[in-house]
């Protein structure tokens, strides 16, 4: 495969064609971290997108416009961009690969997740600024990744580049399909607690249904504080959910892509997410994590069917 990689043939050093998320999941993989399987669509599948078609060109002429000061301009160049990505075809060995190392994955459902390369770099760290798309099925995994593309030009990223001053530097992005975890409770943990910057202390925070709810902030966690030092809970906070996302068909309030949605969530929402035991499972892998990385980590996480997997680790930057 000339565009893409399997997890299995990715580690850390592969930021510059993984982008950070692709280059931590392969990395964690090899590890043998429960990571769920899936690959890569490497940067260079991107970049020969955008030459081909012309257009890197327009990217250069649109960007250079930006006054990051007029919300009007980013808001132009963000619609000029995206629009072109969308409409134009992907070259057909690319999208070959792709639908080629899909059927081989063997999942009926699929995570689509952007990773650009300038990603968790010293320079930057684009989490939560590029897309990503849950459940995603054949049919519509070309164009969810050209999504993936275009959201190095949303109106946020292209703030971001400003921001960073990055944008006169070269960001590519690339891509990682992933089989996907249909969560019943997920999370995020940080390895060191973020508030206190205490290192003995790791913060977990769990909520029920997919991650990206948590992730993106729109439901209240749980969250747990265990001692590294003896592996013992020091404080529960349980947070009252109301709603919980998750793939169709098992509830109401259709999401706009019809492929997840929001379920109303009653009495359950205040019970604890996480059992002790849970908490503690959890808080020993992600102790495993941080000792492979020998960093600080902020790690996403996900329970089904009674196991938990690593779907992201990255540093921690908000610590001093």
């Amino acid at each position: 495969m000339k565009y893409l990689h399997p997890f299995k043939q990715i580690t850390k050093d592969n930021v510059d064609i993984a982008g950070g998320k692709g280059a931590s999941l392969g990395e964690m993989t090899n590890a043998g971290i429960p990571v769920p399987p899936g690959f890569v669509v490497l940067a260079t599948a991107f970049d020969r997108f955008i030459e081909e078609t012309g257009l890197n060109a327009e990217i250069e002429a649109r960007i250079a416009e930006v006054d990051a000061n007029d919300i009007n301009s980013v808001d132009r160049a963000s619609n000029v961009l995206r629009d072109a990505i969308h409409d134009t075809a992907m070259p057909e060995d690319i999208a070959s690969e792709i639908l080629a190392a899909f059927d081989e994955l063997g999942a009926e459902f699929v995570a689509v997740r952007s990773s650009a390369t300038a990603e968790d770099s010293s320079i930057a760290s684009w989490a939560g600024e590029l897309d990503t798309f849950l459940n995603t099925k054949r049919e519509n995994v070309l164009e969810k990744v050209k999504e993936c593309w275009s959201s190095l030009f949303t109106p946020r990223a292209i703030f971001y580049r400003y921001e960073k001053n990055l944008h006169d530097a070269y960001v590519g992005v690339a891509v990682v399909i992933q089989q996907m975890v249909q969560s019943e409770i997920s999370g995020i943990t940080f390895t060191v607690h973020p508030v206190t910057q205490d290192d003995n202390q790791m913060i977990i925070e769990a909520g029920y249904g997919l991650g990206e709810a948590i992730v993106s902030g729109q439901v209240t966690p749980d969250s747990y504080i265990v001692s590294k030092v003896d592996m013992m809970i020091e404080d529960i906070h349980i947070g009252g959910q109301k709603k919980k996302l998750v793939k169709s068909g098992t509830g109401s309030m259709e999401m706009e892509t019809g492929i997840n949605e929001w379920i109303e969530l009653s009495e359950e929402g205040q019970k604890q997410k996480l059992s002790g035991k849970q908490i503690i499972e959890l808080a020993e892998l992600c102790m495993i994590v941080e000792k492979h990385y020998g960093f600080p980590c902020d790690i996403e996480w996900a329970f089904a069917e009674e196991k938990f997997f690593i779907t992201q680790s990255r540093p921690i930057t908000t610590l001093d």
